[in-house]
């Protein structure tokens, strides 16, 4: 019979036990790890979609403002363009009254000042008599576009006339 060494073979059956030992251990570890790892990975997940929902709300909201600033825009450029339009307008009516006293032989240009705001012509200065008044305010009332008259004229008597 042959002896064979009992203390040889415990050796390697104990390593076994020792290495299964940490294979499990380190099994186990690894799941613990994997825990903490899902669990970050929820984490980063949630945080992720809660990023996307808030650029998704601030897109939408800078939508709107950009909607609502060209529709402002609109607005102010409809109201220049009508504004600058009502000017040109309005010194075409100008520019046309002038021409009319200038070619009418009883009125003087220079002693009437002519200005015309949204079509309401006003004419202010001091003129020799009642008829060149009237007739510069028929003038006015007959040229395109003229809303209205306002006669800011006045009568002026030369100082020779008084009998100063």
């Amino acid at each position: 019979m042959k002896k064979t060494n009992t203390y040889k073979q415990t050796i390697p059956v104990k390593k076994c036990f020792v290495i299964s030992g940490l294979f499990v251990a380190l099994g186990l570890i690894s799941c613990q790890q994997e825990g903490a790892a899902e669990k970050v990975g929820q984490k980063l997940d949630r945080t992720i979609e809660n990023a996307e929902q808030k650029i998704e709300q601030k897109t939408e909201q800078v939508g709107k403002e950009i909607r609502e600033s060209k529709k402002e825009a609109g607005i102010s450029i409809a109201e220049t363009t009508e504004a600058g339009k009502q000017y040109i307008d309005d010194s075409v009516i100008t520019a046309s009254v002038k021409a009319a006293i200038l070619n009418d032989p009883l009125l003087k240009v220079s002693q009437i000042k002519v200005t015309t705001v949204e079509g309401v012509v006003q004419l202010s200065g001091a003129l020799d008599s009642q008829e060149s008044i009237d007739r510069a305010v028929e003038l006015t009332k007959n040229q395109k576009d003229a809303k209205s008259v306002q006669n800011n004229l006045i009568l002026s008597i030369p100082t020779e006339r008084r009998g100063y």
